[in-house]
């Protein structure tokens, strides 16, 4: 009987810390409004096809090459009665220490960098990164706006190779 009451006084503070340790974290919102997404055009699972640049023109850090326009479009959406502005909340997969996507591609020295607008300003992601763009105008249903990415050299001269990033998104009515 004592080993019984021994061995589950030891088992249990073991279950306790392991579950203070794995905690799940849901978040979302409820808004008056709701709008049908899309991005270039796809409402499921949209690829950026990005060019094919030269490793010559990432030879150094900091160095960018291949700014490619992408635009987050909403539509269907319940017409305001005043401008209401939409944040899209991105959350990057594999972000790297300055706030790129990370290359999941056989390049090296080769990060994915968002930009907030087509030759626009980089987008630091940290977390659920939320920005601004889209503005849906009074009785409107519908707006879009134009962001950008580029390949962007974070630690010098880039090698060839493939180049392969991702992110989620959402938007933010609120």
């Amino acid at each position: 009987m004592k080993r019984t009451v021994l061995v589950l006084a030891t088992f249990f503070p073991v279950m306790a810390f392991a579950a203070s340790q794995n905690t799940i974290t849901f978040t979302g919102q409820v808004s008056d409004q709701t709008c049908e997404v899309s991005v270039n055009g796809n409402a499921a699972n949209p690829v950026i096809l990005m060019p094919t640049v030269s490793a010559a023109a990432l030879n150094a850090v900091g160095s960018t090459a291949g700014e490619t326009p992408f635009t987050i479009s909403v539509s269907n959406c319940a017409a305001p009665t005043s401008t209401l502005a939409i944040k899209t909340a991105f959350l990057g997969n594999n972000v790297t220490s300055a706030g790129n996507l990370g290359n999941a591609g056989t390049a090296t020295s080769v990060q994915v960098q968002l930009l907030d607008a087509a030759g626009g300003a980089p987008v630091v992601l940290n977390g659920t990164t939320s920005v601004a763009g889209l503005s849906l105008d009074s009785g409107a249903t519908s707006a879009s706006h134009d962001f950008a990415v580029r390949y962007i050299s974070e630690a010098g001269a880039a090698t060839a190779g493939t180049v392969s990033a991702t992110a989620q998104y959402a938007l933010d009515y609120l």
